[in-house]
């Protein structure tokens, strides 16, 4: 008997967790994070009326990576339209002036013929670009 005792007390409850605190701090997480969505959404669609500058340009157009397109075909697109190799490499070398860390991403059509992958890279790596990227899907 006394052994049975100091084993397991039959009296005692078993312990157990509460959630309610848990759940209410995930809740408030909830409507802080949209909240502060919210506010932040507001702030972009504040009509604000801009100072002028003469010389001034957008900050993002340096930061943003060139994304060159290489279809089927082997046609080059940039932008949404059909650039030639010249123009490619024009605008590649203009856009390594202005930022010489210049972003490249090169996509191209999985059925396309492997040397008009390898002239965008080349006319990449020629303009200034140091890594050139190509783009692939995930499975």
């Amino acid at each position: 008997m006394l052994t049975r005792g100091l084993l397991r007390d039959e009296h005692r409850p078993m312990a157990a967790m509460e959630m309610t605190p848990l759940i209410d701090m995930v809740f408030l997480l909830l409507i802080f994070f949209l909240a502060a969505t919210t506010f932040h959404q507001e702030e972009r669609e504040m009509k604000i009326a801009l100072p002028i500058a003469k010389s001034a340009g957008p900050i993002s157009s340096v930061l943003r990576e060139l994304v060159i397109n290489v279809d089927a075909e082997g046609r080059v697109i940039l932008g949404g339209r059909g650039v030639s190799h010249d123009d490619l490499r024009q605008i590649v070398r203009q856009a390594v002036d202005v930022n010489p860390a210049q972003k490249v991403v090169v996509r191209a059509d999985r059925h396309v013929a492997y040397g008009a992958v390898v002239t965008v890279l080349d006319i990449c790596k020629s303009a200034g670009i140091q890594e050139p990227y190509l783009d692939t899907l995930i499975e």
